[in-house]
């Protein structure tokens, strides 16, 4: 009976343990390279239905990016809703998939040599 309880509560602490890891970490985030970016314009909207015929619309952007030691790559990612005009971003990027996740940040968060770039 003992050993039913112990196995029940590591199993139940196992569940809890991963349901808090989804709910709190982006996996698109994880082994992705970090450049940041600098609103400038209002995105190209794209208009679009999905498979179940609803319609949907988004916003892509193409803009120069950042990472930490200020080398410059030029990113195109979309966005769900249209970007505030002058936000900063973190744009995380993996290889062969492009842009996978971005955030607004403020400008005194950016890297030095970044925010030197993005003036």
């Amino acid at each position: 009976m003992k050993k039913v309880i112990i196995s029940c509560t590591v199993i139940a602490a196992i569940l809890i343990g991963g349901l808090v890891f989804i709910q709190n970490v982006n996996l698109n985030r994880l082994g992705a390279d970090e450049y940041y970016t600098r609103i400038e314009g209002q995105g190209k909207k794209i208009e679009g239905k999905a498979d179940n015929g609803q319609k949907y619309v988004s916003y892509e952007y193409e803009l120069p990016a950042y990472d930490q030691e200020g080398k410059k790559k030029t990113l195109t990612f979309t966005a769900t809703k249209q970007l505030r005009e002058k936000a900063y971003l973190s744009l995380f990027i993996k290889d062969g998939k492009g842009v996978t996740s971005y955030q607004e940040v403020k400008k005194e968060e950016l890297p030095e040599k970044a925010k030197d770039k993005l003036k």
